[in-house]
């Protein structure tokens, strides 16, 4: 066979694959809820006006109804908008939707050890486990209260050395943020000024955005492919392999040091749940479980809860007017001479219903942390296969017109009654909803609730960099993948000078 034959006969075998593959596609694609074209191999993974969908799912819902599909390469990903919709789906079928499709970049980084694996009696039994070792020191209690105030203190203090003058927040509040759960999980909390700490904070940060990123969403997609390609990949995955060594460190230390009859933190209680269970053939308790159940609890418990706060003084920031009323708030019910404490939340509705109100204004990119069905299930008029990746835009719901008032404007008023005291509102999901609610809800509550009221009651916050815009969320997103400073101003109040 000549060389023109050859390359005649590997052209039409190419050809022969793409057209199985597009067969096999339009095939899939008239079995699932409508969406957006995709492209052969590709699917909508490049299609600007179909990810993010953040960006883009009022439009793809208004063209093709509250439940669609798009396109992640060869796989199909269910999209579901609107209150009514991620109700009926979290909600009234938690059962079928409650599943978590095999994340490759989190498998990369797991190896399916930890609470997040998707081995589902696993899954289970650590998520258990975890949620009521972190109750037994404190979460949801006074003492966690205790340990978010003390924290709250140290921050402030951090604040004050800097003498009005501009910092960038990102890394002290996730700092803070971490040493509350520190505390649990070490058994300790770390100096800001530790450096070995703030790389590994820098560290765990890189990793998380990285994960939101569009690249890691091509990752996720070819995973065989992006393992042997150059990118950003390669860093954020030897970094959390840092991460990951540095918490087996701890677990060594601990071990040497283990005392079963006083359990000091998360990593004794598990040391001593694992002897227990190590007669047990499912072996859930393995050391790698434990360094990766450590490594979730340190980044989920840190990254959000800490971005959350920058974002909330990032939207004050915009609105001082607002920002004066809860500082009001706060001088009338705490005043200047002690910390604001938890009991005080149901004496501050108007704070309650700003920090309410500034989860629900928040959006949050989601596309890369999927749900799955764990069956066929017929939704909606439509029939889902089972397996099938599912993804709530929750964003959807805190903007639904039937359920908010200013679905698209920053109102406390939204979690105010007509006599102004707090309100609880059904379609506000800020921690997700069923089955797969995030299980630090009760630790988060506390620490925005504390951090902001105690940071709020000691300084005003000005925008240290010059920015006219007033539409938060481009200056947000910037901020948030540290590509400008962010950079604030903290002016001491003189009631507490």
């Amino acid at each position: 066979m000549d060389a023109g034959t050859a390359g005649i006969v590997v052209t039409l075998f190419f050809l022969s694959i793409l057209c199985f593959l597009v067969w096999k596609n339009e095939r899939k694609r008239s079995q699932l809820p409508p969406g957006p074209t995709p492209w052969p191999i590709l699917g909508n993974l490049w299609q600007k006006d179909v990810l993010p969908l953040y960006k883009s799912h009022e439009k793809l819902k208004e063209k093709y109804g509250p439940v669609f599909t798009v396109w992640l390469g060869l796989k199909p990903a269910v999209v579901l908008c609107g209150y009514e919709v991620v109700k009926d789906a979290l909600l009234g079928h938690s059962e079928e939707f409650g599943g978590r499709p095999e994340i490759p970049l989190q498998v990369q980084v797991s190896k399916d050890y930890g609470f997040v694996s998707t081995n589902e009696k696993k899954w289970r039994e650590l998520r258990r486990f975890t949620l009521s070792t972190l109750r037994d020191f404190g979460m949801g209690k006074n003492t966690m209260s205790q340990r978010v105030q003390q924290e709250a203190q140290h921050l402030v203090e951090l604040l004050a050395s800097f003498k009005g003058e501009a910092f960038e927040p990102m890394i002290s509040f996730r700092h803070a943020v971490a040493n509350v759960i520190c505390s649990v999980v070490f058994g300790s909390r770390y100096s800001y000024s530790d450096t070995a700490f703030l790389e590994l904070l820098d560290m765990i940060g890189n990793y998380v955005s990285f994960f939101l990123s569009p690249i890691a969403m091509v990752y996720n997609t070819f995973p065989n492919i992006m393992r042997h390609l150059p990118g950003p990949h390669h860093k954020a995955l030897a970094e959390c392999e840092k991460l990951k060594d540095y918490i087996q460190e701890r677990v060594t230390l601990h071990k040497q040091t283990l005392d079963p009859s006083s359990p000091r933190d998360y990593i004794d209680c598990f040391l001593i749940k694992a002897e227990k269970e190590k007669s047990s053939l499912e072996n859930m308790y393995s050391n790698e479980d434990l360094v990766m159940s450590v490594f979730n609890l340190f980044g989920a418990g840190t990254i959000t809860t800490g971005n959350a706060l920058v974002f909330f003084l990032l939207v004050l920031t915009k609105f001082p007017h607002i920002q004066a009323k809860v500082q009001k708030e706060i001088d009338a019910v705490v005043g200047a001479d002690r910390a604001p404490s938890t009991e005080d939340k149901m004496k501050m509705p108007y704070t309650n219903a700003v920090i309410h109100e500034l989860q629900r204004f928040q959006k949050s990119r989601i596309e890369n942390f999927p749900r799955m069905t764990t069956q066929d299930v017929k939704f909606r008029g439509h029939t889902i296969p089972k397996d099938t990746a599912v993804i709530p835009i929750f964003s959807s719901v805190h903007t639904d017109p039937v359920q908010w008032e200013n679905p698209k404007k920053f109102d406390p008023g939204h979690f105010l009654d007509e006599k102004g005291e707090f309100r609880k509102r059904e379609a506000f999901m800020a921690f997700s909803a069923g089955k797969r609610m995030c299980p630090g809800e009760a630790l988060a509550r506390i620490e925005l609730f504390l951090f902001l009221t105690t940071l709020l009651q000691n300084f005003t916050f000005e925008l240290a960099i010059e920015c006219e815009e007033m539409d938060i969320f481009p200056l947000w997103l910037e901020i948030e993948r540290r590509a400008i400073p962010g950079k604030f101003l903290a002016i001491r109040r003189r009631a507490c000078s």
